[in-house]
Parts: C-alpha cells; structure tokens; sequence
C-alpha cells in the first residue's frame, strides 16, 4: 500500500544548547517518536563530545526529532524549539557558553527553511525590549549521533543535580506553555 510522503514520519534537527534540555523536552511533545542528540553543523567528521566541548569543531549540540506530520506540524516543533530557550543570545544558553551551544535550525528542504524564516520574522516582531533573534538556519549537510551516554540522560539521570535544577524547570514552563502539544503520558 503506497503511502503519501507527508505520512511518513520526518526529521527536523535543532540545536538549542546543551543537547540534554533539548532532547528532554521534545522527549515530551504529541507525535515525536524519537530524540537522538548528536552534533552537526562543523567540518569534522565524527566529532565527539570531548572535541565539540573544545568549542572549535564548529559543531553545535543539536537533537535529531523523528516526528509524524499527521499528529505535530513542522511548526509547531519550531513553536516549542522557540518558546524552551533564549534564541536572542549568541553562542549561549545559560551558563552554557561556546560555539557548540549556538540556535540553530538545519533545515531538509526549501519548505522547511521558508517556515523557519517565517517564524523567526513572527518571533522578531513579537520582541519589544530591542532583542533579535540570532538563531542561524542553514542546510542539514550531516548530523552525527553522540554518544550513547548522551541518550536519555534525563531520563536516566533525574535526581542529577543538573536535570533538577536546569532540565526540570525547563520541561514544567513547556508543559504549562505548550499543554495542548504535550503528551499526557510525559
């Protein structure tokens, strides 16, 4: 039985800091069937967490979401990707500093660059304290799996310091913000 592309499951890769946060909170959203954090967007070639932490592979910490277009849209990942961290801060997340811990949108395909280009114009419109978005939107060239301690590491790691004090925040402001595309078995 032949299926239509949009059914198919896609792919979007976002980085938005440190790769934990990010990876948990899309962990949480209707329609996502996958998380994988990883590296992409520098020159080299199986870069690993210990050189991208260096800050000068050109790498960002990023999240690869596997999601179904019939249950969460495009944009509403990039809603999410928007509203859970600063996309007015360069090179930064936090006290997480660096290159590797840049907004970023690699985008697939031209759509996905128009609708990313088309929400950050509605988030710049939408900021009235004179911030701009620095978020960088740029071609996926290749995305490359971190390591597997890397994976699930809120889930495995909850009572961790860090999870309670920068993850667990994090998800409760998209829980409450985003309600209705969050998964009630989250």
């Amino acid at each position: 039985f032949w299926r239509q592309n949009n059914d198919m499951p896609k792919t979007a890769v976002f980085g938005g800091g440190c790769f934990w946060c990010t990876e948990a909170v899309f962990q949480m959203l209707k329609g996502v069937s996958k998380v994988e954090p990883g590296y992409a967007g520098g020159e080299m070639e199986n870069p690993s967490y210990e050189r991208v932490s260096e800050g000068n592979t050109g790498h960002a910490e990023v999240i690869r979401v596997t999601y179904d277009p019939a249950i969460i849209r495009y944009e509403d990942l990039l809603t999410v990707f928007f509203g859970s961290h600063d996309p007015t801060t360069p090179n930064r997340q936090g006290n997480d500093v660096g290159e590797q811990y840049r907004s970023v949108i690699f985008y697939g395909d031209d759509s996905e660059k128009h609708v990313a280009e088309d929400i950050v114009e509605a988030v710049n419109a939408s900021l009235t304290d004179g911030t701009r978005v620095v978020t960088q939107i740029v071609p996926l060239e290749k995305f490359y799996p971190a390591e597997s301690y890397h994976k699930d590491y809120f889930k495995t790691g909850t009572s961790a310091p860090y999870c309670q004090l920068i993850i667990e925040p994090k998800m409760e402001k998209v829980r409450k913000r985003f309600a209705e595309l969050v998964d009630p078995q989250s």
